[in-house]
C-alpha cells in the first residue's frame, strides 16, 4: 500500500491511501466498515501490522459506493511529508556506497578507507519538508548546497538487539529522503550542521509498506537537477544493507515506530564532479527511488 499525509486547501492534515489515481481518507473508510483506524501516519504505525492488515482488506473490498465521500482525485489534494513531524531525528548513514566513498575521498577530505561500521548522523524534525516543498538557500551560510537522493526506512516495531536475520520483521515501509547537504557547514568533523538546516529533509511523496516493496536491496536510485541527471545507483551496492543498520543501531538505541532511517546515497553527488556543481534558488532536484516514486523540491533564496 502506498500511505500519504495529505491536505485538502487548509484543512488538518490527515492519513490517506494512495489507489487508483485517488486519495482514500483512512480513517473514514475504516467508519464506513465500522472499523476505527486513526487519521495520522504515526497513529496508524502504532498500531501495528493488525492494522496494516485490516486496512488492506478494507481497501480491496471497497465499493465504488464506500469511496463516495471518503476519496477525492489525487490531483486535488497537496501532499505533506508522510511523517510531517517525526518525534525523533531521523538517522543519517554517511559513506554507506562504496564509489561515494571515493568521491568524498577526493572532495570532501574523508577517509577513502571503506567504514568497517556505519557512520551515523542525525537530522532533526525541523529539517522535515513535503514534496515540493521549498528547499532554503541561505547565501549567507552556505555556498555549497548539494544533493542526496536516499532509500529511508520507516521503523514499525519497537527493536532492541534485532538479529540481521529478522531486522526486515521490523519495516513498517520505506519512502525517498532527499539528504540536502551543505559542504561547507562541516564543523570540526561533526555533520549535523551541514545536514540538519531548516528545510534540509525533504520527504515523500509516500510510504509503500513492506510487503509492497520486497527486497530493499535491489531498488534503483536517480537524481536530476533541472532535468539533467546526476546520481544512478541501486541499494544493492549499498556497503551496509538495512538488516545490517538496523542491527547495529539497535545494539546501541531503542528503534521505535516511526523511526526513519535514511541509509545513504550513492555516487554523482555535486561535491564529487569535476568541476563541483552545487543547487542555486531557481533550480529544481527530483530524486526517485523504483517502486516508490518521485521527490521534486525546488530551491529559493531564504
Amino acid at each position: 500500500m502506498r500511505l500519504a499525509t495529505y491536505r485538502i486547501g487548509q484543512e488538518t492534515a490527515r492519513l490517506g491511501l494512495l489507489k487508483d489515481g485517488l486519495c482514500i481518507d483512512v480513517a473514514l473508510l475504516g467508519a464506513r466498515q465500522g472499523v476505527a483506524f486513526p487519521s495520522t501516519m504515526l497513529e496508524f504505525i502504532d498500531l501495528g501490522p493488525v492494522a496494516l492488515k485490516a486496512l488492506g482488506a478494507l481497501a480491496t473490498g471497497a465499493t465504488p459506493g464506500d469511496l463516495v465521500g471518503a476519496s477525492v482525485p489525487e490531483g486535488n489534494v497537496t501532499l505533506l511529508a508522510p511523517i510531517p513531524r517525526p518525534r525523533k531525528n531521523i538517522f543519517g548513514i554517511g559513506l554507506n556506497y562504496t564509489e561515494h566513498v571515493a568521491e568524498s575521498a577526493r572532495s570532501l577530505d574523508t577517509s577513502a578507507s571503506l567504514p568497517q561500521e556505519p557512520v551515523i548522523f542525525s537530522k532533526p524534525p525541523t529539517a522535515v519538508i513535503a514534496w515540493n516543498g521549498s528547499i532554503r538557500h541561505n547565501a549567507e551560510v552556505t555556498q555549497q548546497l548539494d544533493w542526496e537522493c536516499e532509500l529511508a526506512v520507516v521503523i514499525g516495531s519497537t527493536a532492541k538487539n534485532v538479529s540481521k536475520e529478522t531486522a526486515l520483521d521490523y519495516v513498517f515501509g520505506y519512502t525517498v529522503i532527499n539528504d540536502i547537504s551543505a559542504r561547507d557547514c562541516r564543523r570540526a568533523g561533526q555533520w549535523i550542521v551541514s545536514k540538519g538546516q531548516d528545510t534540509f529533509a525533504p520527504m515523500g511523496p509516500a510510504i509503500v509498506t513492506a510487503d509492497e516493496i520486497g527486497d530493499p536491496h535491489n531498488l534503483q536510485l536517480t537524481t536530476f537537477v533541472n532535468g539533467v541527471e546526476k546520481q544512478n545507483g541501486n541499494t544493492k551496492f549499498m556497503l551496509f544493507n538495512v538488516n545490517d543498520l538496523l542491527a547495529d543501531i539497535s545494539t546501541v538505541m531503542t528503534l521505535e515506530p516511526g523511526d526513519i532511517i535514511a541509509t545513504g546515497t550513492p555516487v554523482g553527488v555535486g561535491a564529487g564532479r569535476e568541476p563541483q556543481e552545487f543547487m542555486w534558488p531557481g533550480d529544481v532536484v527530483e530524486c526517485t527511488i523504483e517502486k516508490i516514486g518521485t521527490l521534486r523540491n525546488p530551491i529559493v533564496k531564504a
